[in-house]
Order: structure tokens, then C-alpha cells, then sequence
């Protein structure tokens, strides 16, 4: 699948050009609006870290999904938001600068919250008492990133 010029090449093409098309609608005063108003930005990220992963574990045990189909589940419901949400939201109107906002802290957050969840998974669907260490480098790779500019 890593051979397929399809999804090495085009796809990644495809993914840039979607973001800058997004990127090109939205201006300063719209990431400030959201800052504005951090309620809405609390409130998604508790229900995307905090509130879908056990509805994907409820859902999981109670359509009796084999063990692995559940940890899938419950891994798509832990992951943050892509490109693809983020156009979504655009086609639908909705707000696209809280989608980005959201896409990105969660994708900060899934460093940690995504080995938790699927840590859980494994020891409560499929009887495993392995676990997945967080990244401990990219924690500190992004925690530098972020940090960094801030502090120039």
C-alpha cells in the first residue's frame, strides 16, 4: 500500500490542497472569535476525549463486536479530527475555524489520550494486559514546538 504512488504521492497532494482551500476562507478575526468564546472549544474536546471513546466501548459490547472490531471502534472514536471533518464542516456551512482549532489541540492531546484509550481496549476487550507507552519524544517534540514560539 506504501508502493501505491496513489496514496504517497497524489493523496498527500490532494490533503495540501483541500487545507490551503480551507485556509484561504478563514481570516485572524475568525481564530480570534473562537478564542473569544472558549466554551465551545472546552465543551468538544471533553466530548471528543472524555465522552466517545465509552460510547464507542457501549457500542462495542453491546452489538457483541469481536475484540478486535471493538478496539477499532473505540480507537476511531479516540482519534482527533482530520482534513476531512475539517471540509465537512466547511461544506455544511459550519464553523471552520473551530474545526481547525479543535483538530489541532486534539491532535496534541491524542499523544496522551490515545495510548489511554487504547491501553483500556486492550485489557477490557481483549483480555490483554499489554499497554501502549505514550511517545514520550514527540510529547516533547510538539511540548518544544508550541512552546517555543511562545516564549520568542
Amino acid at each position: 500500500m506504501a508502493d501505491n504512488p496513489i496514496f504517497s504521492l497524489f493523496l498527500p497532494i490532494a490533503l495540501g490542497i483541500v487545507m490551503i482551500g480551507l485556509g484561504l476562507h478563514l481570516t485572524l478575526a475568525d481564530f480570534k472569535r473562537v478564542a473569544t468564546a472558549p466554551k465551545a472549544v472546552v465543551v468538544a474536546l471533553a466530548v471528543q476525549t472524555v465522552l466517545l471513546p465509552p460510547v464507542a466501548f457501549g457500542l462495542a459490547i453491546g452489538f457483541g463486536l469481536p475484540p478486535e472490531l471493538g478496539l477499532g471502534l473505540v480507537l476511531l472514536a479516540a482519534s482527533p479530527g482530520g482534513v476531512t471533518a475539517n471540509l465537512f464542516s466547511h461544506l455544511a456551512r459550519g464553523d471552520v475555524a473551530l474545526n481547525i482549532t479543535l483538530t489541532a489541540i486534539n491532535s496534541v492531546l491524542a499523544l496522551v489520550t490515545l495510548p489511554v484509550w487504547v491501553t483500556l481496549g486492550l485489557a477490557w476487550l481483549m483480555a490483554s494486559e499489554q499497554a501502549v507507552p505514550p511517545p514520550t519524544r514527540k510529547i516533547i517534540e510538539v511540548g518544544v514546538l508550541v512552546i517555543l514560539p511562545v516564549v520568542i
